[in-house]
C-alpha cells in the first residue's frame, strides 16, 4: 500500500513515518510539510521520493492510496474531507475537528463515499489501555473513576519538539480530546454530565493555560482530568483507573497496579508502539473493507461532549 504523510516533519509527523517503517507491505511515496527545505531535507533523508508543500499536489497523485494527516488541527477536518474527496482513505491526527460542525461534516462525507476515515485517537490502541479494556470486555473489571493528569510546560507556541509552531495548540479541542474518547469508549458511555472550569487566558496565545473537567455517566462512573500548559515537571498524560476490582495507572505504554507493580503488557498486541497499532489498524481496515476501530463515526461522540464542555466553559466565562 502506498500513502502520504502530510505534516511530516513535524513532531507527530516523524513518529507515524518511524512507526509505518516498522509495518510490512507499507510504503510511504509522498510526504507533505509547510516549508520547502525541511520538507526536502526529510524526503531525501527518508528516501521518499515526492514531497510537496500543498496537500492537493500530493492527493492528485494516482500512486497515493491512503494518507495520514499530522497537521495543524485547524486544517484536520478540511483536508480530511478533500483527502476522501479525491478517493484517498485518511486518518486524520487528533483532533479530527476543533468545532462539532465540522467533525459531522466529515462524518457525513465518510459516510457519503464509503472510505476508511480513521481519527488518531492513540490511547485506544496503547498496550496498558487495550489490557484495562480487554479486562472491561471479559467482564473482569469495571471502571468507577478515572482520574486523569495532562501536564506541559509550554507558555510559547512551541510543538513537544520544542520547536516554534504556525498554529496554536488548545487544552480542550486538543489535549482533552483523548481522555473524553478515552473515558467513554473503556465505560462503555457517554457522558450524561459535564462541567468544565477554566484559568486565565494567556495574554498572546489566547487560550487558557489551566483547565479542570469532569464527567459523569448515567451508570455512575466519573472522570476528572486536569490539564496545564503551566507545570514546570515532568510532562505528559497520566491515568489513574480505580475499577470495582483493583487500581491501575497507565503512563504511556506502561501499566502498574494501585501499589506500582508492573503489569505485563507482552501479550496484548504485537508491538509496545500504540502509533504504530493505530497505523496497523488503519491499513488493515482498508484491506479487509471494514469500520476501524476509532472511525470518525465512533469519535464522533467525543467531539459531542467536547462541544457540550466548552458550551459551559463560555457560559462560565
Amino acid at each position: 500500500m502506498k500513502i502520504c504523510v502530510a505534516g511530516a516533519a513535524g513532531a507527530f509527523g516523524i513518529k507515524h513515518l518511524d512507526a509505518v517503517a516498522a509495518i510490512p507491505g507499507i510504503e510511504v511515496v509522498s510526504v507533505v510539510g509547510h516549508g520547502v527545505e525541511s520538507i526536502k531535507d526529510l524526503a531525501e533523508k527518508r528516501h521518499i521520493a515526492h514531497w510537496a508543500t500543498d496537500l492537493a499536489e500530493s492527493l492528485a497523485r494516482p500512486d497515493v492510496e491512503a494518507v495520514i494527516l499530522s497537521t495543524p488541527t485547524q486544517l484536520h477536518a478540511a483536508q480530511a474531507i478533500a483527502c476522501l474527496r479525491a478517493g484517498k482513505h485518511v486518518m486524520v491526527e487528533i483532533p479530527m475537528a476543533d468545532n462539532l460542525t465540522d467533525a459531522e461534516e466529515l462524518v457525513r462525507v465518510q459516510k457519503e463515499t464509503g472510505l476508511v476515515a480513521m481519527a488518531g485517537h492513540t490511547r485506544r490502541f496503547n498496550p496498558s489501555h487495550q489490557w484495562i479494556h480487554n479486562k472491561i470486555v471479559a467482564g473482569e473489571l469495571k471502571v468507577q473513576q478515572m482520574d486523569v493528569q495532562t501536564y506541559f510546560f509550554r507558555r510559547s507556541n512551541t510543538n513537544a519538539l520544542g520547536k516554534p509552531r504556525s498554529w496554536t495548540d488548545h487544552l480542550l479541542w486538543h489535549h482533552a480530546c483523548h481522555t473524553v474518547d478515552l473515558f467513554q469508549y473503556q465505560s462503555g458511555e457517554v457522558a450524561s454530565q459535564v462541567r468544565g472550569l477554566q484559568g486565565p487566558k494567556h495574554p498572546e496565545l489566547g487560550i487558557a493555560m489551566d483547565m479542570s473537567i469532569g464527567m459523569k455517566t448515567a451508570s455512575g462512573a466519573i472522570c476528572t482530568l486536569s490539564l496545564s500548559f503551566n507545570n514546570n515537571g515532568p510532562f505528559g498524560t497520566f491515568f489513574r483507573y480505580i475499577c470495582d476490582n483493583g487500581t491501575y495507572i497507565a503512563r504511556y505504554d506502561d501499566l502498574v497496579d494501585g501499589h506500582e507493580k508492573p503489569i505485563d503488557l507482552s501479550g496484548v498486541a504485537v508491538s509496545k508502539n500504540g502509533i504504530e497499532l493505530q497505523d496497523r489498524e488503519f491499513f488493515t481496515a482498508i484491506k479487509e473493507g471494514r469500520e476501524p476501530n476509532a472511525s470518525v463515526a465512533q469519535c464522533l461522540p467525543a467531539m459531542r461532549t467536547l462541544d457540550r464542555i466548552e458550551r459551559k466553559l463560555n457560559l462560565e466565562d
